[in-house]
């Protein structure tokens, strides 16, 4: 059912869509034992004990941090366009960020970001990542894939990660030959994860390119500020609602090839990750909650790659402070009720409230929309 236009003027109408401080989970008739819920994922070969990616942000993963997440059972995504590719020790630089007075944030970042990338690098990074027993999982911008990417494969990384604030299976520029997602895909010999996009539409070409997952979002998250300069956005419970449907669409159009859907930004609590998952989504890409971890490597502040854009930047840096550990984060104990601690007990819970035990049958629970 396609949701009746709303007119804004006589000249333009928009669809009416919904953010998950929006919509609300409705608890069934029958409930379960948290203890007996499972929340594990699997992509490709790769299984994982939680439903969470930890975004590719310099303030929330680095390799200690993507081990350390590893561990716990998700996966932490390396952005190699970051300061660990740039700097064989960038702890000074992020003790720096921290530090930065508001006024000189934006710009100091844009000159630390500003050295190049060092392909050396990209591979010591994943080797000490790969060294520790853990998925690697590594991310790199559509406008660097195609140079860096042979690196980045033959450092032996297990997930490829290509992330962008706006990524379609089709970019036109007169100005460079654009990266060829669906050829790409199909010379890589590892699985690909591709986004974000926000629409039914995009999102069906993205999954025709080949592409195991598809990130849902403009990323960033509560650091982005694209709403505010470039006057783009999507509700995130519409657009995973949307593009779950793409999935189904392209399940039967491929004659049963899945495509998971990762929610990618959005979600600062562990009520909205239970939402992304009740709207459709196989897994989730959370970075603000991880970067108030007290192992972060922000030290309690928060930032993505759109905060240092030379010509534009659509960030900002995010002094979020430190609550607890990442293990405390994760799987508790709480000792605040807001949402921002024990992220998978939390989700265990509503989904045993509502009376499910796995995480694609969850997808189907019912939702309301709750006046604001």
């Amino acid at each position: 059912m396609v949701a009746a236009e709303v007119e804004i003027g006589r000249g333009k109408s928009g669809r009416r869509a919904y953010a998950f401080d929006e919509i609300g989970i409705v608890p069934s008739r029958r409930t379960r034992d948290p203890e007996e819920v499972g929340v594990a994922w699997q992509i490709d070969a790769y299984r994982f004990e939680i439903p969470l990616l930890v975004a590719p942000m310099d303030s929330v993963v680095s390799p200690a941090t993507a081990i350390a997440i590893g561990r716990f059972g998700g996966v932490g995504v390396l952005d190699l366009e970051g300061l660990w590719t740039r700097y064989e020790n960038p702890e000074p630089l992020l003790a720096e960020i921290a530090s930065l007075d508001e006024s000189r944030a934006t710009r100091r970042l844009q000159e630390v970001y500003s050295a190049p990338i060092k392909e050396e690098l990209i591979g010591q990074r994943i080797a000490e990542i790969r060294d520790a027993g853990v998925t690697v999982a590594a991310s790199l911008s559509p406008q660097r894939t195609a140079k860096l990417s042979k690196a980045v494969v033959d450092a032996g990384v297990d997930l490829f990660v290509i992330r962008g604030t706006t990524v379609s299976a089709e970019h036109v520029s007169g100005r460079a030959e654009p990266l060829n997602l669906k050829q790409f895909i199909y010379e890589l010999d590892v699985p690909v994860i591709v986004g974000g996009c926000a629409t039914y539409q995009a999102a069906l070409h993205l999954m025709r390119t080949g592409a195991a997952g598809v990130l849902v979002g403009f990323g960033g998250g509560s650091a982005h500020t694209t709403r505010g300069v470039l006057g783009v956005a999507v509700p995130m419970a519409t657009a995973v609602a949307d593009v779950a449907a793409a999935r189904k669409d392209y399940l039967d159009e491929s004659g049963g090839r899945y495509v998971h859907v990762i929610a990618d930004g959005g979600m600062r609590s562990s009520g909205d990750i239970a939402k992304a998952v009740a709207c459709g989504a196989d897994a989730v890409m959370v970075g603000s909650p991880i970067a108030r971890a007290t192992e972060a490597p922000g030290r309690g502040y928060h930032w993505g790659s759109e905060a240092h854009h030379g010509d534009v930047p659509r960030g900002t840096r995010l002094d979020l402070g430190t609550i607890g550990t990442l293990e405390q984060i994760l799987f508790g104990p709480s000792h605040v009720a807001d949402g921002s601690m024990n992220l998978i007990g939390a989700l265990k819970r509503a989904m045993a409230t509502s009376g499910y035990t796995e995480v694609k049958d969850f997808q189907r629970v019912q939702v309301v929309v709750t006046p604001q």
